[in-house]
């Protein structure tokens, strides 16, 4: 039986929250690669909330997913066929895959993995753009010193969980925000975390008010939303807040309801004297030897953990990334495409 190209294609572009019905699943021919090219089969596929705004036509920081076309999106894959002096066939790479079983690369942006230093699968997590995002946000933009207190949100998610573990190895109170019960435990019992505190509760303002007496120094933002409507009265003077990410207002369509509180925030950043500055990964790659090295030695002497949430079967990624926007995987949230050799 001959070997199909699995694809997930966008159908349609959202009008806020994504619905199954904006993708298509097909079946094509797996490709021949040409002179200088490679033929990568996907083992993992990365599942992330930056997705989400590939979905719009609005212009971004890199180009949007167009209709009829796979999803966009990174993965672990194995050469099965190379043209490329570069690569051999059966090398492990994390490459951009876009939301299939099988891509053409011609060896730009790719980048092996070796099985034998971790899995193959943390080269999209934590030796991957997460580990870098938070590597990079953490200790490059909120300069994290011995003492201070550091907020961050989606504490248990793929970037979040890194962030709260380095920030605990530099010596600092880490206050983690999730969205269960479930998650705050092992954002405190796993991860190390002082207190975590979940926003879903009525009561999460006073909690988050009660876990920080010394205000916060640094806010790592992942979410956006309530969380920071109730974290950003409390940052001190000088604070610095990584903006990674606001995954509470991806499925916006206009602005909120209720008052305009722009110049009282604008207000607010002047007087405290407060450094806000968003980023995105792939301006940093020259930062990835660093995290590698860290991130490596953390894992291996166990003072760094990690946890993926694993779907089985390409079939299954749009509800999986439904699902992700709506906080309920737990850990760096990876979809299975095929066989993982490396793993007993």
């Amino acid at each position: 039986m001959t070997e199909m190209n699995k694809q997930w294609l966008l159908k349609s572009r959202p009008v806020g929250e994504p619905t199954l019905d904006n993708w298509e699943f097909v079946e094509t021919p797996v490709p021949t690669p040409g002179e200088g090219e490679m033929l990568l089969k996907t083992i993992y596929m990365s599942l992330d909330p930056y997705m989400r705004g590939r979905m719009n036509a609005s212009k971004s920081y890199a180009a949007s997913a167009e209709i009829g076309e796979p999803m966009s999106g990174t993965g672990v894959s194995v050469v099965v066929k190379s043209n490329n002096d570069k690569f051999r066939e059966g090398d492990y790479v994390v490459s951009h895959t876009l939301w299939q079983s099988h891509s053409i690369s011609n060896g730009q942006g790719v980048m092996k993995v070796d099985p034998a230093n971790a899995p193959i699968s943390t080269g999209v997590g934590i030796l991957g753009m997460p580990g870098l995002t938070a590597y990079v946000g953490l200790l490059d933009i909120g300069q994290p010193k011995e003492g201070e207190t550091v907020v961050v949100s989606a504490a248990s998610g793929a970037v979040g969980s890194i962030v709260s573990q380095i920030a605990k190895l530099k010596g600092c109170r880490v206050v983690g925000v999730a969205g269960s019960d479930d998650k705050c435990r092992y954002v405190e019992e796993e991860l190390g975390a002082d207190v975590c505190v979940n926003y879903k509760d009525d009561d999460f303002e006073a909690k988050l008010e009660a876990a920080c007496p010394n205000g916060i120094d640094v806010y790592f933002e992942n979410v956006g939303g309530r969380v920071f409507d109730a974290v950003f009265p409390l940052m001190n003077d000088f604070a610095r807040i990584p903006l990674c990410g606001r995954i509470a207002n991806y499925n916006m369509t206009g602005d909120p309801d209720g008052p305009n509180k722009l110049p009282a925030f604008f207000g607010s950043m002047l007087v405290k004297r407060i450094l806000l500055k968003g980023f995105i990964s792939f301006d940093h790659y020259d930062r990835f030897p660093d995290v590698v090295r860290d991130l490596g030695n953390w894992i291996r002497t166990g003072e760094v953990k990690y946890k993926e949430d694993i779907v089985q079967g390409i079939e299954n990624a749009p509800e999986a990334f439904l699902g992700l926007l709506k906080g309920k995987n737990f850990g760096k949230l990876l979809v299975q495409v095929s066989d993982d050799p490396t793993r007993g």
